[in-house]
């Protein structure tokens, strides 16, 4: 019986192992911290054996194969004693798509990948098909393989996830767009993380399809690079493209295959801002691919929800509206969630910077913001690059005292903006915990 070890007891470990088992392997998970107590309850009702707050060599280095978390760098010193060993390492997503016959759509990008996944979803569920949604985003999809079945899936997938792979593929693949983030996983070199983030496409065939922003400067020069056999899909804001999707005035034109034409009116869409734009693009285009009707893909991107964490409106107290943007851990993702806002803004930022270059929004914290709380352990990077732009620059420790100096600042007709450009993890467990303090702290005025 082959030994499969799996590095990381959270869900994308804990998935993988419930996998392991049902698959008939000899299965051990280990995880160098403390396993939460909802997976600790998972691996002991599958019977899978495990330790946590230690690494016990002779039972990891002695695996066929190990399945290793993404949250864990490869860098760390039991992900080189397995490699030096000569031991197989691969992701969750490898993993579990040796098992899975289901057609995938697989999304990946620096910024709007997960409102793109969920908007995908939601299309794939209203044209009624069996799709499960998985990856970076809700339940694990190897857990997803072990205990259900799917036809679809949708996926959204972390250059994390991606490092990994070897025959993994998608039926469609989707890079949103990519900026510099998680440099500190790539050796600070862009390039690193670029290639990591095209892995999604290592594998397509001619029958498959690559859906890409052809207004991505970045995308566009590594796809110069390399040779894809697959149908390519650009959307676009700037031009017009033979066969995909572009902004044509007030609606956006998509081009399939020799179908005629299909008009979405700008107007009709749920999501509002430029950024949404591209995401509704290359939902549409997936949906187009997938064979949905015209009628269900205006539907769809006409009545879906924001997702939680993302330009998420929460309340509007005194006529100061509080939006919860906490999944923005990235500067490009709170360019864009500055972008869309009308109104005067009071802006939360901070956290744990990445290697953060703030310039990039000087012009629109000049032309929108009219007052800045830092909510982070440390933020004199933020005060050093805005410090004489805005009148105020206040610091806080909790949401909750981001949220009261926010009220104090805000006037009728003001935003209160949580869009943190950083990581969480000086303040709060995750992005989640962020958001949701944010909330209850709203609440509470």
């Amino acid at each position: 019986m082959a030994r499969v070890v799996v590095l990381g007891g959270a869900e994308s470990g804990v998935g993988a192992a419930v996998l392991a088992k049902v698959k008939g392997f000899d299965v051990f998970l280990s995880d160098k911290g403390q396993i939460k107590d909802s997976y600790v309850e998972t691996l002991k009702k599958w019977d899978i054996p495990f330790e946590q707050g230690q690494h016990t060599e002779e039972l990891i280095l002695s695996a066929d194969e190990v399945v290793k978390s993404p949250g864990i760098p490869g860098t760390v010193p039991m992900v080189q004693k397995i490699r030096d060993k000569g031991i197989r390492v691969v992701s969750e997503i490898e993993f579990a798509s040796r098992y899975d016959s289901a057609k995938k759509i697989c999304i990946t990008g620096s910024n709007g990948k997960t409102t793109t996944t969920s908007l995908i979803y939601y299309l794939l569920q209203n044209a009624g098909l069996n799709v499960g949604l998985g990856g970076n985003i809700g339940k694990s999809y190897a857990y997803q393989v072990a205990t259900e079945h799917f036809d679809y899936y949708v996926l959204e997938i972390s250059s994390f996830q991606l490092d990994d792979i070897y025959d993994f593929r998608p039926d469609i693949a989707i890079i949103t767009n990519i900026t510099p983030d998680h440099l500190d996983r790539y050796d600070h070199k862009m390039e690193n993380y670029v290639a990591a983030k095209f892995n999604i496409t290592r594998n397509l065939t001619e029958q498959d399809c690559f859906i890409f922003d052809s207004d991505d400067d970045i995308t566009v020069g590594h796809l110069s690079k390399i040779v894809l056999r697959c149908k390519m899909l650009p959307f676009s804001q700037e031009k017009e493209v033979a066969e995909g999707a572009f902004l044509k005035g007030d609606k956006i034109v998509l081009r399939y295959d020799k179908e005629p034409e299909t008009d979405l009116f700008l107007e009709q869409l749920a999501l509002g801002g430029k950024h949404n734009i591209y995401n509704s693009m290359a939902a549409a285009l997936a949906a187009k691919a997938t064979g949905i009707e015209n009628s269900v893909i205006r539907e769809s991107l006409a009545t879906f929800q924001p997702i939680e964490h993302r330009l998420e409106p929460v309340l509007s107290i005194k006529d100061v509206l509080y939006i919860n943007d906490s999944k923005a851990t990235n500067v490009d993702s709170a360019w864009y969630a500055l972008e869309c806002q009308k109104r005067p803004v009071v802006w939360i930022v901070g956290g744990t910077d990445k290697g953060n270059d703030y310039s990039v929004l000087n012009e629109l914290v000049k032309e929108k913001v009219k007052a800045i709380v830092c909510l982070g352990v440390d933020n004199s990077k933020i005060h050093a690059a805005f410090e004489g732009m805005v009148p105020v620059i206040t610091d806080a420790l909790s949401a909750e005292e981001a949220v009261r100096k926010s009220s104090e600042l805000a006037q009728g007709g003001d935003v209160v903006l949580l869009s943190p450009c950083c990581a969480s993890f000086d303040l709060f467990k995750n992005y989640e915990d962020r958001g949701e303090q944010f909330k209850a702290a709203v609440r509470k005025l």
